[in-house]
């Protein structure tokens, strides 16, 4: 699949790659009500990935429905909405007008956003925090839920059984960690807001680690991400027991990373005998 944030609404790709081809167009962040986003700079070149802090620019959930939601629907593929929020009341609500559209199949809901009845802390840096998002979405949305969870925490483990909990079908990480690049000649932050969300290869052995972790703490199904770039990296997160992968950054680099990463999957697969991706899921658990 496609992470939020970096295949826009998979239409920006159609004259690029085949969009049914792909298993899964996440798009990108959607709120209650629209959101401006940050003030520019808001993105980063470091060394083996990018920062950003776009801040989840987008013309609210009624737009999306209104608008976007005509122009995707019939895509060969499962187009998933990633949900954001400031409360568990704003995500439950707009998860429920989502659960109205019959040809989205599931929803990422992005609890790495600011809670702001809790001076600002993410939802997803703590058990209560993520349990009290997953709730509320869960008692309004009925089709597959996948929560997406913060590696800006010390047990990421425990969160995503918090998350099973409440209901979760499935938990997808890391969403990005935090970093900061300084311009040195301005003497100022490179981005607006100081700091920014960490992507790219750099974040792979990290995202790695977690997945295997999760994997082995949870019942419900695990999709990774984090800084693949091809069939070798996406193999090690199946091995560390994702059932399927997201790959972001690297679509910025080349539009059809996901074709070549599932072709690059399928011939490792044949060349070592496996009859099927399943043989080798979890495997290094």
């Amino acid at each position: 699949m496609t992470a939020s944030g970096t295949f826009g609404y998979g239409l920006e790709f159609a004259d690029l790659v085949p969009l049914d081809k792909i298993g899964g167009i996440i798009v990108k962040g959607t709120t209650l009500k629209p959101r401006e986003g940050n003030d520019y700079p808001r993105m980063a070149e470091t060394p083996q990935g990018m920062l950003n802090c776009v801040g989840l620019q987008n013309k609210g959930v009624d737009y999306f429905c209104a608008h976007i939601y005509p122009q995707i629907k019939d895509i060969g593929t499962n187009m998933i909405v990633n949900v954001s929020g400031s409360s568990p009341e704003d995500y439950a609500e707009c998860a429920a007008r989502i659960d109205a559209l019959d040809r989205i199949p599931a929803i990422e809901l992005n609890i790495s956003c600011p809670n702001v009845h809790d001076g600002g802390m993410a939802f997803g840096v703590t058990c209560s925090g993520a349990a009290s998002v997953v709730k509320a979405v869960r008692a309004r949305y009925h089709k597959t839920l996948i929560v997406k969870l913060s590696p800006n925490v010390t047990d990421i483990a425990e969160i995503a059984l918090a998350c099973e909990a409440e209901g979760a079908d499935s938990v997808s990480l890391i969403n990005t960690l935090m970093g900061m690049s300084i311009d040195i000649e301005r003497r100022r932050p490179a981005l607006s807001i100081g700091t920014g969300g960490l992507s790219g290869p750099a974040v792979r052995p990290v995202a790695v680690r977690m997945v295997w972790q999760v994997a082995k703490a949870v019942r419900i199904p695990v999709v990774g991400l984090g800084g693949i770039t091809c069939a070798h990296d996406a193999i090690e997160f199946l091995m560390a027991g994702a059932s399927a992968i997201e790959i972001g950054t690297a679509n910025f680099i080349d539009p059809e990373v996901c074709l070549k990463v599932s072709h690059g999957i399928n011939d490792w697969l044949d060349a070592h005998g496996c009859a099927n991706v399943t043989d080798i899921i979890g495997a290094a658990c």
